[in-house]
């Protein structure tokens, strides 16, 4: 090990005993894990300490300062105040950013949206995006300026500069079981977020059966921590808390939720989906200060969302990552004479009579890997074509015999496992029921109170 290394020892030590690292202690700790002078052996005990004992946010913040610089930053002085992004903890269908971006872009915002891909239930924007013909997401900071110029947005994947630290830690993290740690997740999120030069950040964090944080106090706790962070680190952050019980929208699955994302941005997506990107864009905008207020800025995402101006910079921004100019212009118009269909269709009908009570999002989202549209472990191959098609939402009546559900899968017979565990997602009531807000609550900075919680309020 070089000299000046951290005496990891008694750093590891320090942190077991519930004692609060320094900034030094931190910024060599994360300096030499790049380096390749940690050995993996302690970087899993400071992390099991750190999952265990918790960190300040004093130390959070230092913790992600120093992976955000533990490689490039990216710098946008000719974009002032422009630039925002938002990052989602991963739910079922939740394809928010694909029309999201194109509408902050239609405002006149800078979207350099670097994404991730999927693991486990949770679907990747990126893989979803690579269902769509010639799509690249490996873009450099020098074409990302040139697409920020002339489109305003991009999504595109981490370089192998940016962030280095992270990716040694997140491959650990995941090995050793300290994936839930709020801090541990707070610094990886937001390092990568603040290398990304922005202005303003949103941050959807889901709570639910099917997400990672299960409870609101969970949702919460890492919000808070997360947009103490942001502001902290100089970057005007806001959090929305937002259901992740039920899958959003209608699709499941990687090309399913492209096309149903271009009907969104033809103004005719599902409510639910439709909602969410208003709410989230709206409170950019305020954050922003593109809009006075959140509701302005939901009208003004709304507009873009119907005027057509959305789906020219999602055309645009196709173009500009690598698509055919006449496979983006029949995306945009008629999705699935592009994109790939799974070759078989197997639909599924109710029991009996009564009102859709709940639809288990989580048991959706494992069947949908289980068909090849997630995977495992990272180097698990995906299909894009496979997925779920719902024909119902919480709430809806439905007579016995109603499809409720269509399975687009690559075998010619469906697994009759996979078709009961489905079944069993579907829960019916006698009585009306009403869908809950997709949005819970808000997290933000209070000025001199800190970062408080409230109700969301369309």
């Amino acid at each position: 090990m070089s000299s000046g290394a951290p005496n990891m020892p008694c750093i590891i030590a320090k942190k077991r005993d519930g004692q609060e690292l320094t900034t030094d202690e931190i910024r060599m700790f994360v300096d030499h894990v790049v380096r390749g002078e940690v050995p993996r052996e302690q970087i899993g005990a400071l992390l099991m300490a750190i999952y265990l004992r918790d960190m300040s946010l004093r130390e959070t913040v230092d913790f992600t300062h120093a992976l955000q610089f533990s490689g490039d930053v990216l710098k946008w002085p000719q974009f002032a105040g422009q630039v925002v992004d938002k990052h989602s903890t991963g739910g079922v269908g939740d394809k928010i950013s694909l029309p999201l971006a194109p509408a902050l872009a239609a405002v006149g915002l800078k979207v350099p949206m670097i994404s991730g891909r999927g693991l486990g239930h949770t679907g990747g924007t990126l893989d979803k995006l690579e269902s769509i013909p010639g799509f690249g997401v490996n873009v450099d900071a020098g074409r990302m300026a040139e697409i920020l110029e002339s489109v305003g947005c991009c999504i595109v994947s981490q370089t192998k500069t940016l962030v280095p630290g992270d990716r040694v830690l997140y491959a650990l993290r995941d090995i050793t079981s300290t994936v839930g740690s709020i801090p541990l997740i707070t610094a990886s999120i937001v390092s990568k977020k603040l290398a990304e030069g922005l202005t303003s950040l949103l941050l959807d964090i889901k709570v639910g059966r099917a997400a990672f944080m299960r409870t609101l106090d969970e949702a919460v706790a890492l919000g808070s921590r997360m947009v103490g962070v942001g502001n902290d680190a100089g970057v005007r952050t806001v959090g929305l808390v937002t259901r992740m019980d039920h899958p959003i929208g209608f699709m499941v699955g990687n090309a399913m939720e492209v096309a149903e994302s271009v009907e969104c941005l033809q103004g005719r997506g599902p409510r639910a989906l439709e909602d969410l990107v208003v709410a989230e864009g709206g409170y950019l905008l305020a954050l922003n200060g593109t809009a006075p207020s959140p509701r302005a800025g939901m009208d003004m995402i709304r507009r873009v969302l119907h005027d057509g101006s959305a789906l020219e910079k999602f055309r645009a921004m196709l173009v500009a990552q690598g698509c055919q100019e006449d496979t983006a212009a029949k995306l945009c118009v008629e999705p699935w004479a592009v994109l790939g269909a799974a070759p078989f269709r197997t639909p599924l009908a109710t029991s009996a009579r009564g009102f859709v009570a709940d639809i288990n999002a989580l048991l959706l989202a494992e069947v949908v890997c289980g068909l090849g549209a997630g995977r495992l472990t990272t180097d698990d191959a995906i299909d894009h074509a496979v997925g779920l098609e719902l024909a119902v939402v919480v709430g809806d009546a439905v007579e016995a015999e109603h499809v409720w559900l269509v399975v687009h899968h690559r075998t010619p017979t469906l697994d009759p496992h996979r078709a009961a565990l489905l079944q069993s997602a579907l829960v019916l009531a006698a009585e009306p029921v009403v869908q809950p807000s997709w949005c819970v609550g808000v997290i933000e900075q209070s000025g001199t109170a800190g970062v408080s919680f409230r109700e969301f309020e369309w």
